[in-house]
């Protein structure tokens, strides 16, 4: 990014201002501090399409009454290494950390824990959750539908959303392994960042609303499709719909939310669904007890071995080598804690708009 396009924070100011703004929306303070550290951990990751540039969009549907500020998030159907919970419409940023605890505690007592959500709401990105699994020594995995942007293969229409999938495993001296990505062929939020900094998309992201290829965002906002993970099904496109369907399955059919085109948008001015037949959106979390399957430091080793071979994989030509899923979050990670967050200047608009909506101090 050009300097002069953005400002940079730190995490400890975002984080603060994150809280404040939450908690003059009436989420209490355990849950507002909650929220903002998911926020800020997908800022401190590079991940800016899901961190404080979201915010905005919480404090217009919270303005709305659209999100519950204090809901009473319970436990609808339950067995020893499952369960089934009711998010009350509550911030996704909270609703998911709660349940992705309820996994965890699980699989520390069982070995296992799978746990599917209802009645929530966009959860920041997939990623935090197996971050939290992995203090414990656990495996986790997390996954949420989300409102309809992607079109099946040979489809011309909205039918699934991005449905992000996260897995997370520990090293000993290596950093842990961490894949998060989106089924589709890009996120929305990725999208809306393009169209803030007044920019084309790349080919093979969207089609535009006769379900020809398209390189404007315009075309996608009016009634065009995101296209699955691979794109087309010459080139594997069929693979990113199957994983979609799979994350719409067990987010939302599993555990009674919307599923597919009638799941409720983030952005909620974009479409309204024809009809609801559940509950808001779903999440589904993992948890995998790493002693029930080998020594915890034996794993941690393997991993280790595992990631030093990789590293040694002979490179592309004009690349700096294989990457690890994770090296680029924590290379941005360790730059961002040294010198600051980069927010563009378009958010840090709609951050001045956040402060004189909830009547808190912008960040001097």
């Amino acid at each position: 990014m050009n300097e002069d396009t953005f400002q940079r924070f730190s995490a400890a100011d975002l984080r603060t201002f994150i809280d404040n703004t939450f908690k003059a929306f009436e989420v209490p303070q355990a849950d507002a501090a909650q929220a903002a550290d998911v926020l800020v951990t997908s800022d401190l990751r590079g991940i800016d399409s899901h961190g404080v540039a979201r915010l905005r969009k919480y404090v217009e549907l919270m303005s709305e009454g659209l999100i519950n500020p204090r809901p009473n998030v319970r436990i609808l159907r339950e067995r020893m290494s499952t369960a089934t919970v009711d998010g009350d419409n509550g911030l996704g940023l909270v609703v998911g950390p709660k349940a992705n605890q309820i996994a965890i505690e699980k699989a520390e007592k069982v070995g296992s824990g799978w746990v599917s959500v209802c009645n929530t709401n966009h959860f920041g990105i997939a990623g935090y959750y197996p971050l939290q699994a992995l203090q414990k020594d656990i495996i986790g995995w997390a996954m949420t539908n989300t409102g309809k942007w992607m079109a099946p293969i040979f489809g011309a229409e909205r039918m699934l959303g991005t449905n992000p999938i996260a897995i997370a495993f520990p090293g000993l001296k290596e950093p842990p392994v961490v894949i998060d990505f989106a089924t589709s062929a890009v996120s929305f939020g990725k999208v809306q960042i393009k169209r803030r900094e007044g920019k084309d998309l790349p080919d093979n992201w969207i089609l535009d609303p006769d379900g020809n290829p398209s390189n404007k965002v315009d075309d996608l906002l009016t009634g065009g499709t995101l296209l699955p993970l691979g794109s087309t099904r010459e080139t594997g496109g069929h693979k990113g719909y199957c994983m979609a369907a799979m994350v719409d399955i067990l987010t939302a059919v599993l555990s009674g939310a919307n599923w597919g085109p009638f799941a409720p948008p983030f952005a909620s001015r974009v479409f309204i669904p024809e009809k609801s037949v559940g509950k808001g959106i779903g999440h589904f979390f993992g948890a995998m007890s790493i002693d029930g399957f080998m020594d915890v430091d034996e794993f941690k080793t393997r991993i280790d071995e595992w990631v030093q071979r990789f590293r040694e994989t002979k490179a592309a030509p004009d690349t700096q080598g294989v990457l690890i899923p994770g090296d680029p979050e924590r290379f941005a990670e360790a730059e961002r804690k040294e010198s600051g967050i980069p927010i563009i200047r378009p958010v840090i608009e709609d951050l001045k708009w956040v402060a004189e909506k909830a009547k808190i101090d912008w960040i001097q």
